[in-house]
């Protein structure tokens, strides 16, 4: 009988480094235990990368070798299309020329290795690999000493373990010497290649106020260029300068304009009410310096994706393209979406309204905004009366709850109704399917072609966040959701490839071939469609049936019989929170119902594509005038995972028109539409089928909607009174856009 092979023990390399070991010994150890493993590279020892050989002849002090290693790296990752990944090597690979050269000054080693490498790049690659040249080395240097520390009193750790000791010391070497001398390198790099202006003054709007603005050219053009514009709040000086920058980088006038009271400008500071006549007077004022051609075009994120179609809605001239990236719509999307006031922007105005750039300290007080909420939901104490809970005034939360429905207020901040038919010029909208802005960056694309049908108007949409959306590198892995390799690019590339497109005749993106343009996840491929209704390829009218078993009923695709299934809610009872819709985690390994009713739809024999928005009527009846509810669409795997897919969130009485309440009668059946939920694209594998969740809100994100028809703001616990009753009937419909996999 043969004897069973004992599994051969994994390397280990000698340690023998007290946990309370000064730097100097820590360095001299990982330089020790880096020349080993190097020594013993060969024929029958695991292999390294070339990554970790890098790194190793780095803390080894094999600066030539390093050299070697590094280069060849940059070198086979250009070759493979990787730019940005041999951008990253840069820090290292300067680290290593300095070093090279025995006897020499270091810094000025360092100095001559910065400019001969950088002479060589053209102006966005360089502007690139500054990014790579900033890291928080003090927290590298923390996390190292708390590794280090983890192995304090082993004789002997594994090769694993040494290996990511050595990383993680390499990564502090090169970047505690980036910190230090590459500023001024950056800088000086900079200004060689760049006219910078950081303290231009523009005419703002018609009250005399001046706003401060960034403006940048670059050396190498002469000719008056066209403007690329960006208009924000967020007075960040170094940000916005190296925003105008990239523009400048690729052949335009890159400017970006502070808000009013903002930076260097006169005013008042008033979070979106005057940049339509602002964001319009400095096109204006831009189109005619000697270095703009006369045209401008507007592009950003969030807030300046809104100020971009608040300039668009006052059709200025200049303005020939806008691309706006997970745009918000004030009182659309934030900071009440679809009229019901959310929480998660409470701590905003302190932000960006306390002073003259931006009050981080007090925004980064995660815990306070949190336990905030917490302690006003348990009070029961009207919405209104949260910033006293907290201590301080929020004056802009109470003028913004002042206008609970979608008034002239909130319109007159971005185009409405028929003023999208006048909007002629060429527009990209680039949001994610867990965008939270989505809701609205979706609206200003629907309504644009709905009083706009040539509209030139193009979406581009897929598995991205709010922040993941705007960056030039997308997280592979978001909230539990591994994202397929196609969904990667570059926002700002994409922007300035459409720029070039629509201002000088470039051929389109071919990401762009679409008005719709959508990562279908699971396919691992872009789709492109002429309209939303052709993206989705039809759409499966769904009735919420109370046939079923246990705690989930029937999503089914014939009319059941007439009936309804009942829900009680006490909004009395600040011990519970209902049904989350937030998509944190967007995939999970189970999926329980603890609330709400949940509905199923058979088990999908073939591969399935849902691509577009959640929609549907609700056919319901209650006790109660108002209640606040959601609508949740979940694709539930075949092993018991379960993903979501779209929701919405809105205010009964407010259903049919978000700028008129109509009060529900207690008893009577009445029919809510939805319509302004999250998109998605994805592909369900058979196996699969689609999950419905409907419940009412109540948590402390939310204000607590007590159902009596007073303005929810000022409605308090001792409002609740009877609990609210909700009749869901089955003729309630849900519309799903989803079509079989043609493959």
């Amino acid at each position: 009988m043969a004897q069973p092979t004992l599994a051969a023990a994994p390397p280990r390399v000698a340690w023998e480094v007290p946990a309370d070991a000064g730097p100097d010994r820590v360095d001299a150890a990982l330089a020790r235990i880096s020349r080993e493993i190097l020594d013993e590279d060969g024929p029958g020892a695991e292999e390294l990368t070339a990554a970790q050989r890098s790194q190793l002849e780095i803390v080894a002090g094999r600066h030539l070798e390093a050299l070697e290693t590094i280069g060849a790296l940059v070198v086979s990752s250009m070759a493979d299309g990787e730019a940005d990944r041999a951008q990253r090597w840069v820090p290292y690979l300067l680290l290593a020329e300095a070093r090279a050269t025995p006897g020499r000054d270091f810094e000025l080693a360092y100095a001559d290795a910065f400019r001969a490498r950088f002479a060589g790049l053209n102006d966005v690659a360089a502007l690139q690999t500054h990014y790579w040249l900033v890291a928080d080395v003090e927290e590298a240097s923390d996390q190292l000493r708390e590794a280090v520390a983890g192995h304090g009193g082993e004789e002997a750790i594994s090769r694993g373990a040494a290996l990511e000791l050595v990383r993680q010391a390499a990564f502090v070497q090169a970047y505690r010497a980036a910190g230090a001398l590459a500023p001024a390198l950056v800088r000086e790099d900079e200004e060689r290649r760049f006219l910078i202006d950081d303290e231009t003054m523009i005419p703002g709007g018609e009250d005399g106020v001046v706003l401060s603005a960034h403006v940048v050219r670059s050396r190498a053009v002469e000719a008056p260029v066209p403007a690329a514009m960006l208009f924000t709040i967020y007075a960040d000086p170094e940000r916005n300068r190296a925003q105008a920058m990239h523009a400048a980088a690729r052949g335009y006038a890159g400017v970006v304009v502070d808000a009013r009271g903002k930076r260097l400008g006169t005013g008042d500071i008033a979070p979106y009410e005057h940049e339509g006549e602002d964001a319009h007077a400095a096109i204006d004022w831009i189109s005619r310096q000697p270095w703009c051609d006369g045209r401008v075009a507007m592009y950003g994120g969030s807030y300046s994706g809104f100020a971009a179609w608040a300039a668009a809605g006052r059709r200025p001239r200049a303005l020939k393209a806008i691309a706006p990236y997970v745009a918000s719509i004030p009182g659309l999307g934030l900071p009440m979406e679809n009229n019901v006031f959310l929480s998660a922007n409470y701590a905003w105005p302190f932000y960006v309204a306390t002073n003259r750039l931006l009050d981080r300290d007090t925004y980064g007080q995660r815990g306070r905004w949190a336990e905030l909420a917490e302690r006003w939901y348990a009070s029961g104490r009207p919405y209104r009366e949260i910033d006293r809970i907290d201590g301080t005034p929020n004056p802009w939360l109470q003028r913004w709850l002042s206008h609970p429905a979608y008034d002239a207020y909130w319109k007159a901040m971005v185009p409405d109704g028929e003023e999208f038919a006048r909007i002629s010029i060429p527009v990209l909208s680039i949001t994610g399917y867990f965008d939270d802005a989505q809701v609205s960056a979706l609206h200003y694309f629907k309504e644009h072609y709905r009083h706009l049908p040539g509209a030139d108007h193009a979406l581009l949409i897929g598995p991205y966040d709010h922040f993941g959306t705007q960056g030039p590198i997308k997280p592979m892995r978001l909230r539990g959701y591994a994202l397929d390799p196609s969904a990667q690019f570059d926002t700002l590339a994409i922007t300035f490839q459409w720029f070039d497109h629509v201002l000088r005749g470039a051929e389109r993106p071919p990401l762009l071939a679409g008005r719709v343009n959508y990562q279908l996840m699971g396919a691992d491929r872009w789709g492109h469609a002429a309209s939303l209704d052709e993206a989705a390829g039809g759409y499966a009218t769904l009735y919420l049936s109370g046939e079923g078993e246990g705690e989930r009923h029937r999503l089914s695709r014939h009319r059941p019989r007439p009936g309804h299934l009942t829900q009680v809610v006490d909004l009395a009872d600040r011990n519970s929170s209902r049904h989350g819709y937030y998509p944190s985690p967007i995939v999970r390994d189970t999926l329980g119902i603890e609330t709400g009713l949940a509905f199923a739809s058979e088990v999908f024999e073939q591969s399935i594509d849902v691509v577009g928005t959640l929609s549907g009527e609700l056919k319901v009846r209650t006790n109660k005038r108002d209640f606040d509810f959601t609508v949740v669409l979940y694709e539930l795997m075949e092993d018991g995972r379960a993903m979501q897919l779209s929701y919405y969130l809105g205010r009964a009485s407010h259903a049919h028109d978000m700028s008129t309440r109509r009060l529900l009668e207690p008893g009577d059946w009445t029919v809510l539409p939805f319509e302004r939920s999250r998109m998605t694209g994805r592909r369900m594998a058979p196996g699969s089928r689609l999950l419905v969740v409907v419940d009412v809100v109540k948590d402390a994100m939310h204000q607590v909607n007590h159902g009596t028809g007073g303005d929810v703001s000022d409605e308090s616990i001792a409002d609740a009174a009877e609990p609210l009753r909700v009749d869901w009937h089955s003729d309630s419909v849900i519309r799903i856009p989803m079509r079989p996999n043609a493959r």
